[in-house]
């Protein structure tokens, strides 16, 4: 999700914005319900579909804003007098979106979750509805503590549910109730900074990696990694310097095999989610002689796409870093197909599975729901 990104635009940009939620799918989708996208007058962040339904959205930005109220819009593209169209461009589905004017109490916990997303901070921002709008509340995850509702009790109950299983909140029609989770950006901490690490960097950063890069060597990072943090230090002083912890991406590279041996001692006892290795397998065995391999460790770096040169060769790491962040460090059993699980970009004719996310009630605010059919 882009959640982070949103919250830091709307924190440095004191500018008209509406924020557009996707909170049920019916059939088939390009995004799962829980996806967020940020409307405002230069631009967007985000999307919901391939181009089916932005156009449309952006439209009605300027009467969201002025009116100041949340409207749910409601688009059936299931019109059995164009299916095929739907089927090519993965717009085919019943969706719906709550757009939520970004004002009042919303603008100041988007600014406090952007400051907070800054220093690590998981959060889940609650909604409630109330006579006009919602009610916020934005909390840690996961010791996450809802907000309480004199007129309905169980709603706090309903919606810790809701959380728990990760699907839509059954609970009384009258009540209305989701949340979005804005999680930081996963961290890549790269130790090495020779010429091969650039494309991996500036891919990093391209699909939404936070990405540090450390070396002993000033003149290995020298203007060649502009929108990383970098850090010059020794091997074992990389750890403290940057504060690596389980949450992190980790790629060892540095093509020093004393230093990179020095580097790997140090961050093996702190179990980051993946640690990487590039080099040949037998310069890897030499470097992990007597070391005890973490489960994380993957070593050679990389899917095997047979790439060749820097730049495909960070195509099959990034690949690999993303697989490790979506699906897990399982292994596809042989013979099976090595994009189970994904996404087709142009969707699929498939039921759209459930994620953990955002759990909804029917949508009755206000008597706001619009439906169109595209």
């Amino acid at each position: 999700m882009n959640t982070h990104e949103i919250a830091m635009h709307i924190q440095t940009h004191q500018a008209p914005a509406v924020l557009a939620t996707l909170i049920e799918v019916e059939g088939h989708s390009y995004r799962k319900p829980g996806a967020v996208m940020l409307f405002f007058e230069e631009g967007t962040i985000g999307s919901l579909s391939p181009g089916c339904l932005e156009n449309d959205l952006q439209l009605r930005t300027s009467e969201i804003w002025e009116r100041g109220l949340p409207e749910i819009v409601e688009y059936n593209m299931l019109s059995p007098d164009d299916l095929s169209w739907g089927e090519v461009v993965g717009c085919g589905g019943k969706i719906k979106v709550v757009l939520e004017p970004v004002q009042g109490q919303l603008y100041k916990l988007l600014v406090q979750a952007s400051d907070r997303l800054a220093r690590g901070e998981k959060l889940i921002l609650f909604r409630e509805a109330v006579e006009k709008g919602f009610a916020y509340k934005l909390e840690l995850d996961p010791d996450l503590v809802l907000p309480q509702s004199k007129k309905h009790p169980k709603l706090s109950h309903s919606a810790k549910e809701s959380l728990a299983a990760g699907r839509f909140m059954a609970a009384p029609a009258e009540l209305t109730a989701f949340h979005t989770s804005f999680v930081p950006k996963p961290r890549l901490v790269i130790f090495g900074g020779g010429r091969d690490v650039v494309p991996i960097a500036e891919l990093a950063d391209r699909v939404g990696f936070r990405v540090a890069v450390a070396d002993w060597r000033e003149g290995s990072l020298h203007n060649k990694f502009p929108r990383a943090e970098q850090v010059i230090c020794s091997p074992m002083e990389v750890v403290q310097r940057l504060g690596v912890a389980r949450e992190d991406y980790v790629l060892i590279c540095s093509h020093q095999l004393g230093r990179d041996r020095q580097f790997m001692e140090s961050v093996i006892p702190l179990a980051p989610l993946y640690i990487g290795i590039i080099g040949s397998k037998a310069r890897i065995s030499l470097l992990l002689e007597g070391l005890e391999a973490p489960a994380s460790l993957h070593a050679p770096v990389g899917l095997p796409i047979g790439g060749e040169g820097p730049e495909e060769i960070a195509v099959s790491i990034i690949a690999e870093i993303i697989q490790i962040r979506r699906v897990g460090s399982r292994e596809l059993p042989k013979g099976a197909d090595s994009l189970e699980g994904s996404r087709n970009i142009f969707g699929s004719g498939a039921e759209q599975a459930d994620g953990r996310v955002q759990g909804f009630t029917e949508i009755v605010a206000g008597g706001l729901t619009r439906e169109r059919r595209a």
